[in-house]
């Protein structure tokens, strides 16, 4: 869902426990905190999603997993298997796990902060605090190594290098790596000392400067970072002598056959731009492989930053099949310049962050925005 529209109810934030009933059966959302899963991790969910649901993968905006078309009942048998794999370790916290981070942080030597620890060790400290299972399903906690890959996504709270943000705003505070778990989990509790029905941030009334002061920061108004479109396309060297390879995948839907390919990964990190990132390869010949299977490798495929709620027939909102008028508009077409995502209705579920083309269907055809 956009995060736009106002907030009138409860937050019915899908998860891997409280699952969303669509048109196609029951829909659940994986949390993958830094988007990093093992290769064990990886045929997990690719094994859970045949056996469970549609056998496809949805990535999302925040670098999350969505199994779509379970039957009723089987989101219990779905959390055990994820459970066991390490990746529902709190049934409490199940919706509060969004965590984005630098994806090729401390691979590819750029960057001032190594952020994979920092993933691991938010994710713990989080779960562990049980007031903060009191966060919305859509507070987002983003680590930018310092590149600014993901400071401009809006986080409500972040760290860029050693600078916290606050809804991507500098909040004048600077900490140190080792401090900065408790810095990002103060400003949550600060949040929700301060919030009544909102679930962002940049929801409250003058909330950078009002969780600041709860830190003992003045933030000193500097504009909020800037998003990037979307993430490296191809293969990057590592600082260690192995490869990293990037691909897009187009329309952030995977199909079967795409996501049994990525088992033969060493490990999976999926990015907030509905990419594919394989680190620590020997060389960059699984480039290829991705190639063949209908992955977008190329910095310059069209598909590059086209994406797509999943329209109807799945959803009962949707005007049109968005995944299939998305198909015929961009094969053989050029790139439009900027991310363009398809939707079904005026919700624009799964829109990313900043400057982007919308196209969006009605009752009477498309619109842009």
């Amino acid at each position: 869902m956009s995060d736009s529209l106002p907030r009138t109810g409860p937050d019915a934030c899908p998860g891997a426990i409280q699952v969303h009933q669509a048109l196609d059966g029951g829909l659940a959302r994986i949390r993958v905190p830094g988007g990093a899963l093992t290769a064990a991790q990886w045929r997990t969910v690719t094994e859970a999603s045949a056996e469970f649901g549609d056998g496809g993968l949805e990535l999302t905006s925040r670098g999350n997993l969505q199994v779509r078309g379970l039957a009723t009942g089987a989101e219990v048998s779905l959390a055990e298997r994820l459970s066991v794999a390490g990746l529902l370790p709190s049934v409490t916290h199940d919706r509060v796990r969004n965590i984005v981070a630098s994806p090729l942080s401390g691979r590819d030597g750029r960057g001032v902060v190594d952020v994979r620890p920092l993933v691991a060790a938010l994710d713990a400290a989080l779960c562990a605090d049980p007031a903060l299972a009191d966060l919305p399903g859509r507070f987002l906690f983003a680590l930018d190594d310092g590149r600014g890959d993901v400071a401009g996504l809006g986080a409500d709270v972040g760290l860029r290098g050693r600078t916290v943000l606050l809804a991507g705003r500098d909040s004048g505070l600077r900490v140190a790596p080792d401090e900065a778990v408790a810095a990002l989990l103060a400003a949550a509790h600060a949040f929700l000392a301060e919030r009544t029905v909102q679930w962002r941030l940049s929801e409250l009334d003058d909330g950078v400067a009002r969780v600041a002061a709860r830190l003992g920061a003045t933030p000193p108004g500097l504009p909020a970072a800037r998003p990037v479109s979307w993430g490296p396309i191809g293969p990057v060297p590592q600082v260690d002598g192995r490869v990293a390879v990037a691909a897009a995948v187009p329309l952030g839907r995977l199909s079967p056959d795409q996501a049994r390919l990525l088992r033969d990964a060493p490990s999976v990190i999926l990015t907030p731009w509905r990419e594919v990132v394989l680190p620590d390869l020997p060389d960059e010949g699984f480039l290829a492989r991705l190639d063949e299977a209908g992955f977008a490798t190329d910095p310059d495929s069209p598909w590059v930053g086209v994406t797509a709620c999943v329209g109807a027939p799945g959803c009962a909102r949707a005007h049109a099949d968005v995944r299939a008028d998305a198909l015929e508009h961009h094969s053989g077409n050029p790139s439009h310049g900027l991310p363009v995502h398809w939707v079904g209705c005026a919700r624009a579920c799964g829109s990313p962050a900043g400057e982007h083309l919308r196209m969006e269907a009605t009752a009477d055809g498309y619109v842009t925005a």
